[in-house]
């Protein structure tokens, strides 16, 4: 039986695109059936070949950012590239590159040249702080989405410096807001035939993910309490916070205040919380001290006991708990397992199966394929065959490293 084509069977993409956040929003693409050309620089690639955990030469950090993608390797510095490079935008639907700022105008690919070959083309760039700051035309990097955007906070307890943390959450924050971002102009692109530049940056994804927090936070002009997520009001609290069981194993768990006194008496912390005169949640947004009472009674309450078994009476009565993963963990978890959020495929050059990312989605009629990531070049024949070039030609110019 013949498989059924992805949803983005028919979109081309072409990208000078590497590291992370330049690469993730492709290989969604190519997950969904895109056909993505990626062109890297002739004998070195992306840089990322090497970054990740390597098995056999595969690259854990490659293969999760570039698989189901094509690879031909152009000298973008030399007339011949760029000639070949402008052939393929002339029937590309999407461009999209993350070089420095101003890197992509130098070099013959910027924008304005490039919607005159193509002007239907939908072009992205992405970018470390941004296009319009003060600090545009500065490289940037994972470390500095998450330093500039404010997750930092989101990481830190009470006490505790601020620091960056260790999963790259704003290469894939600005990743998947590309990924919509280059959609919606798509669409327009194909129902008005006029494209357009699309912009995201690494700041902009982090600011973006921090949500509702960061709106709050500006209308109080103050930080969030930390070590807990109490908010709301005085008369209608809620909480969502984490705390350590009998063996140090944390857990989570969220209530608001219609079920703030179910839960407690649930876990049977209720008389205790009352007799120490921090029962009522509402007064951790007035007064720190009762704020302190509160989390640190639950603290102690919650190290008398198994995560398992808070978890369990927890959801028993309908509040939202779960135990907290470490990433190992969470690859093992069986809602992942089972939803296909964590993957395995079959190495050849290797001869073993290796777990992988899956897919977030699910599609009734499109399904999602996984492939592999390429070798570097793996596909120049076949892209310049299908531009007109002969074997001949190929091979000339792979012998003057033009591609």
């Amino acid at each position: 039986m013949a498989e059924k084509p992805g949803p983005l069977t028919g979109v081309r993409a072409i990208t000078c695109s590497t590291a992370q956040a330049g690469t993730v929003p492709y290989m969604m693409m190519a997950d969904l059936g895109a056909e993505v050309i990626k062109v890297e620089v002739p004998g070195v690639g992306d840089g990322s070949r090497t970054a990740g955990e390597l098995r056999g030469g595969v690259s854990s950090f490659f293969e999760t950012n570039n698989r189901g993608v094509k690879s031909i390797t152009l000298n973008l510095k030399s007339e011949e590239g760029r000639k070949i490079l402008h052939s393929l935008i002339e029937t590309a639907d999407i461009f999209g590159q993350n070089f420095r700022p101003g890197a992509a105008e130098k070099n013959g690919f910027g924008y304005e040249e490039l919607k005159k070959i193509n002007p239907s083309l939908v072009y992205v760039s992405v970018s470390g702080y941004g296009q319009r700051g003060p600090h545009s035309d500065l490289p940037g990097t994972d470390a500095v989405g998450q330093a500039l955007g404010g997750i930092s906070e989101a990481y830190t307890g009470p006490g505790e410096a601020m620091r960056t943390g260790v999963v790259s959450v704003a290469d894939e924050s600005c990743a998947m807001l590309t990924f919509g971002g280059l959609l919606a102009a798509l669409y327009h692109a194909k129902n008005t035939g006029v494209g357009q530049k699309v912009e995201t940056s690494l700041v902009g994804g982090i600011v973006r993910l921090m949500g509702w927090t960061m709106t709050t936070t500006m209308w109080r002009d103050e930080n969030p309490i930390v070590g807990a997520r109490i908010n709301g009001t005085r008369e209608l609290p809620g909480i969502a916070a984490s705390f350590d069981d009998e063996d140090g194993k944390p857990l989570v768990f969220q209530v608001d205040h219609r079920h703030w006194i179910k839960a407690m008496d649930a876990l049977g912390f209720l008389p205790v919380l009352e007799e120490r005169g921090a029962s009522d949640l509402g007064l951790a947004l007035v007064s720190d001290e009762k704020k302190q009472l509160i989390l640190s009674t639950l603290k102690e309450l919650f190290a008398m006991g198994s995560r398992d078994r808070w978890v369990s009476i927890l959801r028993d009565a309908d509040i939202v708990s779960a135990p907290i993963n470490t990433l190992l963990e969470a690859s093992k978890d069986l809602d992942v397992v089972e939803n296909g959020y964590i993957a395995e495929r079959y190495y050849s050059e290797i001869d073993e199966t290796l777990k992988v990312q899956g897919s977030p989605w699910q599609f009734s009629e499109t399904p999602v394929s996984i492939g592999r990531a390429p070798k570097l070049g793996e596909h120049n024949d076949e892209v310049l065959e299908a531009l007109g070039f002969s074997k001949p030609e190929i091979k000339s110019m792979s012998d003057r490293k033009i591609i």
